[in-house]
């Protein structure tokens, strides 16, 4: 069925027909207006008494949905910053790694005799490497460092090409790694190769959603991160043998952060988002926090991370 335009007023009558308290018609516009009535339609399913019904529980009031909303709008914002230290920290690894033992000219670390050897991955080989150079063009003009580099030396290291670099680029190209390259940055992260190449991805899926304002809190990664002896630790409830939290959800990515971030920024990120989560609790009515830690695959002593080694 077609969907068609409708007016603040009208957008107002529909959502008290699908049982929904609005105790304040100009507040409510308001962020109607500023945020698009796509975040009601993106953040009511905790709320709605089920899929067929498509009513909302009793007493649920628009604050609700809108304190979900804002919440995960911190969420994001605490996440990115902090998968913004640990993509500066990965690519500053990665680079000192290949320049130590390659060198710090293009020709040098981008030699494809620096990359697998195999085969079967030769194209993607060469298709990352001709990305790779692309970008150093095109950010010669545009990057202030890249292009001092160019100027005055006439090449531009690896510690200064890693930064106009995309993540996922970044991600693809510790695929391509020797074994060994591989293990030097995995042992730094005190992780291993298996591990890292399988956390890269899901980094790389949030760093995105968090940068385009896609809703985080539910979010589900096709790759699933394994077993951990947080899970173990934590306690997490299995069914049918399986973990029901920390496999593809928000708190997979947690454990990731845990294993990869310093100490110290993990912890101020977790109390951060324990900050924001309270803060939701004390705005939720008609629903439990209980609910909404569920959808993010959160167990309930989640905190009890940041003390595990």
């Amino acid at each position: 069925m077609e969907k068609i335009f409708k007016t603040l007023d009208e957008q107002i009558t529909i959502l008290r027909n699908k049982n929904l308290i609005i105790d304040d018609e100009e507040y409510a516009k308001n962020i109607l207006l500023r945020e698009n009535y796509f975040f009601v339609s993106g953040y009511r399913y905790l709320f709605m008494k089920s899929l067929n019904d498509r009513k909302f529980v009793d007493g649920t009031n628009f604050r609700e949905i809108y304190a979900l909303f804002y919440f995960d709008r911190q969420l994001r914002n605490i996440l990115f910053k902090n998968i913004l230290i640990l993509e500066n920290n990965i690519k500053s690894i990665l680079s000192y790694e290949l320049s130590r033992k390659y060198g710090f000219k293009e020709k040098r670390y981008l030699n494809p005799s620096n990359f697998t050897t195999d085969p079967k991955r030769s194209r993607q080989v060469n298709d990352l490497l001709k990305k790779v150079k692309r970008q150093i063009i095109i950010n010669g003009r545009e990057h202030s460092a890249t292009r001092h580099y160019q100027s005055n030396y006439g090449y531009v290291p690896l510690w200064i090409v890693v930064k106009v670099l995309s993540f996922g680029i970044v991600g693809e190209l510790f695929t391509i790694l020797k074994k060994e390259d591989q293990e030097a940055i995995a042992d730094t992260f005190n992780v291993d190769v298996s591990s890292l190449l399988i956390y890269l991805p899901i980094i790389a899926n949030y760093r995105n959603l968090c940068a385009h304002e896609d809703i985080c809190y539910e979010h589900k990664t096709q790759k699933e991160i394994p077993y951990t002896k947080y899970h173990e630790l934590l306690n997490i409830p299995k069914t049918n043998g399986e973990y029901i939290y920390g496999i593809n959800d928000l708190f997979a990515l947690i454990i990731i952060l845990k294993r990869l971030l310093r100490p110290d920024d993990f912890h101020l990120m977790l109390n951060e988002i324990s900050y924001e989560i309270d803060y939701l609790t004390g705005r939720l009515h008609s629903i439990s926090i209980t609910k909404v830690l569920d959808r993010m695959g959160f167990p309930k002593n989640y905190k009890d991370i940041v003390r595990m080694d």
